[in-house]
């Protein structure tokens, strides 16, 4: 895979969906735990498939959990568990699904102590500041951090499900606590700025 294709992270390559994704998501700080809500639920359910199948699916798992409304997916019951079960537009893989819904419990746990979820992400970075990496190539780009080290040893203990290090880490470059766009990628500059 290529580093940059033209003058973006080569990771997208040129699948649309892809594009517009690297274009105007990656990397750019989320402060809305609404949104924040929505990819911890897509980076868990991606446990083990690609994140463009997960992308692919995105408008559908909108539909299944009440677009992503967190109270709303917190109250879903076991009769909401057997329908997704059949709903062919998402992962059907029922631990999933019902991690959704236990972990939307715990992220409200979290905005009761933390004030946000935004915050509580905050806690685990030095400064309570996102961190800008200057990778030039897409081998520099690590799968985890000591910061989602910590933030995912932390979500476990508190219960949640699907979230290891890795899917922690993809979270945080996903909302921006990480900015890991390549050195000359035409987003890493939009991305910086709104840190």
């Amino acid at each position: 895979m290529e580093n940059l294709i033209n003058g973006r992270c080569g990771w997208c390559g040129n699948d649309e969906l892809y594009v517009k994704y690297h274009d105007e998501e990656w990397g750019r700080l989320v402060t809305d735990d609404k949104a924040l809500f929505e990819f911890l639920v897509l980076e868990s359910a991606q446990a083990g498939l690609s994140w463009i199948t997960i992308l692919r699916k995105r408008e559908n798992y909108r539909k299944a959990f009440h677009n992503f409304d967190v109270e709303k997916v917190a109250g879903m019951t076991a009769e909401d568990i057997e329908r997704l079960m059949q709903f062919d537009g998402i992962v059907k893989n029922r631990l999933k699904i019902t991690s959704a819904i236990t972990n939307a419990r715990l992220f409200m746990d979290i905005q009761k102590e933390f004030g946000s979820f935004y915050n509580y992400t905050l806690s685990f970075f030095p400064d309570n500041k996102p961190i800008v990496n200057n990778p030039e190539s897409l081998s520099e780009i690590p799968v985890s951090s000591p910061e989602s080290d910590a933030m995912s040893k932390d979500m476990k203990k508190r219960g949640f499900k699907f979230f290891g290090t890795t899917i922690c880490y993809a979270h945080l470059q996903a909302s921006g606590f990480v900015n890991d766009h390549l050195v000359g990628c035409f987003c890493r500059e939009v991305a910086v700025s709104k840190v």
